[in-house]
């Protein structure tokens, strides 16, 4: 029997990609999944094709920063996995419009916040709960020509740390997930700084999927669907100037494109 046979579990931003398949997954594993996206359409479509593959999934459809209750009251009253999978794609420099930076910070940060405040205490309570943080390897390292997104997945990145530093001992399990391309409508609108830099190694949504749940298997915080990303931490790491001076030679690249 799987390990989360009966779970419940909320995939934010669910509407198609990662979180559409990230649905999927928990559903043949078990679990009862609430399907959320902006698009109502598309959340009841992934609830529906799910259903249709004899899973369980109900579609709750809004903001994914507000939809905590309404999500726990759908799946019962409990809520064993939330997935803050909903991301903002915000290209940009130092000059994009402030609305732009308040956006990416609202959507990438500020509603795994929000989430947390509303899951926390029954998951202490109880000694048991999972956050799942869909990030970037753009937390982890940062992405040529998309400053508010850069800068706030490391935001998202450094919460999920903060979590799972502060409540492990206590129950709660975290993880942090930082692919680089993945073939999805966010990849498209990432422009020709995604096809220099993405699109060569891009995978499928599912692949994703199958390394969280291999992650999850092995108790792992970071969970990375390109193994290499771990190559390109350490180096960022360990000799920051250089890697700049690799990255600063992407950005050049890009701009003679």
């Amino acid at each position: 029997m799987s390990a989360y046979q009966d779970q419940r579990v909320v995939v934010t931003g669910a509407g198609g990609g990662i979180g559409a398949a990230l649905a999927h997954r928990f559903a043949a594993e078990g679990a009862t999944v609430v399907v959320n996206d902006l698009d109502p359409a598309k959340a009841a479509a992934v609830a529906e094709g799910i259903g249709e593959l004899g899973g369980r999934a109900v579609a709750v459809p809004g903001d994914a920063s507000a939809i905590v209750a309404e999500a726990r009251e759908a799946l019962g009253g409990t809520i064993d996995v939330y997935c803050a999978n909903a991301g903002l794609a915000s290209g940009g420099d130092a000059f994009a419009d402030e609305a732009v930076w308040e956006a990416a910070w609202d959507v990438n940060v500020m509603a795994h916040v929000r989430a947390a405040r509303l899951l926390l205490p029954h998951w202490l309570e109880r000694g048991s709960g999972r956050f799942v943080s869909t990030v970037s390897a753009a937390g982890l390292l940062t992405m040529i020509g998309a400053a508010p997104y850069s800068v706030t997945k490391h935001g998202a990145l450094a919460f999920a740390e903060w979590l799972s530093l502060t409540y492990r001992h206590r129950g709660l399990q975290v993880h942090a997930i930082c692919p680089q391309g993945v073939r999805t409508d966010m990849l498209t609108a990432a422009g020709s700084a995604g096809e220099l830099v993405l699109v060569p190694t891009a995978i499928e949504p599912d692949a994703v999927a199958d390394a969280l749940f291999d992650g999850m298997e092995k108790g792992r915080f970071l969970i990375l669907p390109h193994p290499e990303v771990a190559d390109y931490y350490a180096a960022r790491a360990t000799d920051p100037d250089r890697w700049l001076s690799g990255m600063n030679h992407l950005q050049r690249t890009w701009e003679a494109r």
